[in-house]
């Protein structure tokens, strides 16, 4: 029976007509079994896709994304469940987490093939709204949760709580729980600090807080972090990754801990500080 490779992709790209068919060839040559999710496979005649959130049960080797970050994000929430390694091959402009360039797409897949492509697991989050003493909704996260107000010039008031203890209460734009892999995303843009992927935390950055002695705070991963919102009629919103939420009402619970499962990245054998200085020029003189 053919190993199972599926190929996830950014919608809206028209050049990945050119190349997921060769792509699909030459897995085909290499004796695997391809499967697209609905948006790649309108990149291909003839081929039918699956929805993304049952890709996962497909019995996969491995599957291969196509696109940004966000791409990524997407992916690695549907997959990592299913303990799914992913590839990820960069379309986009940044791409801090995906950082296989398209010109080394074929040789980082032949190491793959070859089972020497190194793997770098990465914490999620695992997120409850709790509304009336009920679990509403459960999400998962790599990057961050986010709670932010959702009114112009307006500020929300939350309530924090580290495993049970009440840490402080503040009223502000926002705050936001992220992952070692989120602190170079939307929480190092809030002042947040950079971690290391490996660091076995979590951090809690404020946005823009109405009291300048709020600063971000690491927890150890172990911690179960609950935010309850305060508006006071002012609205709220909840996020994952910046793609998934809901809004939020007075009184709402926000708990956020560990999740259960880790995304699994194929990876080059760059370190941390060297995907830093590429993607955010860190070390570069004036």
């Amino acid at each position: 029976m053919k190993k199972k490779v599926a190929i996830l992709s950014k919608p809206s790209k028209p050049e990945l007509s050119e190349l997921i068919p060769p792509l699909k060839e030459w897995l085909a040559a290499h004796d695997r079994e391809v499967i697209f999710d609905q948006q790649t496979a309108s990149y291909v005649p003839g081929s039918e896709g699956i929805e993304r959130s049952l890709v996962a049960s497909m019995g996969l080797e491995f599957a291969i994304v196509l696109g940004g970050d966000g791409t990524l994000l997407s992916a690695a929430r549907a997959l990592a469940p299913a303990n799914i390694p992913i590839l990820a091959v960069n379309l986009g402009s940044l791409g801090f987490l995906t950082e296989i360039p398209l010109q080394d797409m074929y040789s980082t897949l032949e190491k793959v093939l070859a089972r020497t492509c190194p793997i770098d697991e990465r914490t999620m989050l695992a997120c409850d709204l709790i509304r009336d003493g009920q679990i509403l909704h459960s999400y998962s996260a790599l990057n961050d949760v986010v709670v932010n107000k959702s009114a112009i010039a307006r500020l929300v008031g939350f309530d924090l709580s580290i495993d049970q203890h009440q840490a402080f209460g503040y009223r502000a734009d926002g705050v936001i729980v992220a992952t070692p892999t989120g602190s170079t995303a939307y929480s190092l843009a809030a002042g947040g600090p950079v971690m290391m992927p490996s660091v076995a935390a979590f951090q809690v950055t404020p946005v823009c807080p109405h009291s300048l002695t709020h600063r971000p705070v690491v927890v150890p991963e172990t911690s179960t972090i609950s935010i309850v919102v305060r508006s006071s009629g002012e609205a709220a919103f909840l996020t994952m990754d910046g793609q998934v939420g809901q809004p939020l009402q007075d009184g709402d619970q926000v708990v956020c801990r560990k999740a259960k499962h880790a995304v699994r990245l194929l990876q080059m054998k760059q370190s941390f500080f060297q995907v830093l200085r590429n993607k955010l020029k860190w070390g570069e003189r004036e």
